[in-house]
């Protein structure tokens, strides 16, 4: 498949390249370029006409773009961004949209005192912090165009804290840090890059008739014990497994 990548170069951009550019063309955008770029084109995802004109020709968008902090950028990007890759997708009939954000924006603060096997087909409660709440916005904008368009599919992958090959919280930059100590209390939400990775690539491979609906959420992380959050779905879905369970992280023995 040709395949668009929005917010190529965030942390989860170059894990996510490196498990598609061996079965699919891959276009790589961002508002920079790295170095481990390929086929990169500068992309401002806020700005409407040039996110449909890099979509032209596309079988699927993914969209892994994120601003946290700056009120009026995290709008910009989180739920105008949301927008006009919807926009995009319906000016030039793409089917496949996978996007993805943080838990929180469907399971937020309202969910803390439930304490066994959440599923991603909550109703969203996303409270009021900005970076969960812009992404939910912009969740709620490709659930409407999904459900206003019959050919669109909509795969949303939620995450939270990524963990790279010595142990470490964070990104490829911090490769070189110590690792964390053994037994740390991991977020319900962690998980290895390449995991996080493979669950998007199975996403965007599935055969779309097999899909239960036309919207489905999915909460993605490691095998860990705390059994508060479910990823069955996702592991049945879409026939993911992680490969990592963190156990030299949370295992106290």
């Amino acid at each position: 498949m040709k395949v668009l990548l929005l917010g190529s170069n965030g942390m989860l951009g170059p894990w996510v390249s490196d498990a598609l550019k061996n079965d699919h063309e891959i276009i790589e955008t961002d508002l920079e370029q790295i170095s481990t770029n390929t086929n990169f084109k500068k992309i401002d995802i806020s700005d409407t006409q040039p996110v449909i004109d890099i979509s032209k020709g596309v079988d699927a968008i993914i969209n892994l773009s994120v601003l946290r902090t700056d009120r009026v950028l995290a709008f910009d990007v989180n739920a105008k961004g949301n927008l006009n890759m919807m926009l995009a997708a319906e000016e030039n009939k793409i089917p496949r949209i996978i996007n993805t954000g943080p838990h929180f924006q469907a399971a937020g603060p309202s969910y803390e005192n439930f304490d066994f096997e959440i599923n991603p087909d909550i109703p969203p409660q996303p409270g009021v912090n900005l970076y969960a709440i812009t992404k939910a916005l912009g969740q709620e904008i490709c659930k409407i165009f999904t459900e206003k368009n019959s050919y669109m599919y909509l795969q949303t992958l939620l995450f939270y804290n990524f963990y790279n090959d010595s142990l470490t919280l964070g990104g490829r930059k911090n490769v070189g840090k110590p690792p964390q100590q053994k037994g740390t209390d991991l977020t319900p939400f962690s998980i290895r890059w390449e995991d996080a990775a493979m669950a998007i690539k199975k996403a965007l491979e599935i055969d779309l008739d097999k899909l239960p609906s036309r919207t489905e959420t999915y909460f993605v992380f490691a095998d860990l014990p705390h059994n508060k959050f479910s990823n069955a779905k996702a592991k049945k879905q879409l026939d993911w497994e992680p490969s990592f369970n963190l156990k030299d992280l949370w295992d106290r023995s």
